[in-house]
């Protein structure tokens, strides 16, 4: 990623939608099925981790987990990926970071960006400053009459955010506008093997992971009527226009035998 923002800089193709996570894998784990299924619709999707990841036990370093990262978002079919360097293990929320992310979403013009939904107890510490540097760069993007800051990047009104929880073992998430299950029946076998992409991550010891991840996802989507599904929470409240569209658009998937989880 390059850190020049002049004026002159040609801004690449929008994205329809940006993923936000504080490492690589959180946002193939908490929507990868989501983010898959968004490209398949036809969208322009993009995932943006705001640290490397590294170090962590099982990878030698930044190298591999970068190419694992690449790995993954050719398995999901997204078509940007960007990966800061911002420092793991001691991320935090302030001014500089929350700039940083802001000026990507001032260059990617996104639609509808997706962050971690709050607290991840027992587990990084940086998912929640991850979550809070995510809004404050929403609030960023738009503002006027600060140049100063974005090198002549323009003012961009992010239209929709939503938050999505990270946490495996736990159901309470935080309170938000409304909560709802994407269908990711089609797309779950996608999103595995994303996690999959991250050996150092997940070796052959962790396939609890895996059972765990399809659990939840089983879970959601049978709440919802699909075979699998993600949960997503508004930032705000929702409204319907169409009741009845919305209500009937699809056929409920639990009408299909469900496939085995994974062993």
């Amino acid at each position: 990623m390059t850190d020049d923002h002049s004026e002159s800089q040609t801004l690449p193709e929008p994205l329809d939608v940006i993923a936000v996570g504080a490492h690589p894998d959180d946002v193939e784990i908490a929507i990868g099925g989501t983010l898959a299924r968004l490209v398949r619709q036809g969208y322009r999707v993009g995932i943006v981790d705001l640290t490397n990841g590294e170090p962590t036990p099982g990878s030698p370093g930044p190298p591999v987990r970068l190419e694992e990262a690449r790995a993954a978002a050719e398995i999901l079919g997204v078509q940007v990926r960007e990966t800061l360097t911002l420092p793991n293990r001691c991320l935090f929320d302030g001014f500089f970071e929350r700039l940083t992310l802001a000026r990507l979403f001032r260059r990617y013009r996104p639609k509808l960006v997706l962050g971690i939904a709050g607290k991840t107890p027992m587990a990084s510490p940086d998912h929640w400053q991850a979550s809070q540097i995510t809004d404050a760069a929403v609030f960023y993007s738009r503002l006027s009459k600060w140049d100063d800051e974005f090198g002549g990047l323009p003012v961009h009104t992010i239209r929709r955010q939503l938050w999505y929880p990270l946490g495996l073992h736990s159901l309470d998430e935080p309170d938000g506008g409304g909560r709802f299950v994407m269908d990711i029946s089609d797309t779950l076998a996608v999103k595995l093997d994303a996690i999959r992409a991250y050996k150092t991550q997940f070796p052959p010891g962790k396939e609890r992971v895996f059972r765990l991840v399809e659990s939840q996802n089983r879970y959601f989507g049978s709440a919802a009527g699909f075979e699998a599904g993600e949960l997503l929470i508004s930032t705000t409240l929702l409204g319907l226009s169409d009741l009845m569209g919305a209500l009937f658009t699809e056929t409920p998937a639990l009408e299909k035998p469900f496939p085995p989880l994974v062993p």
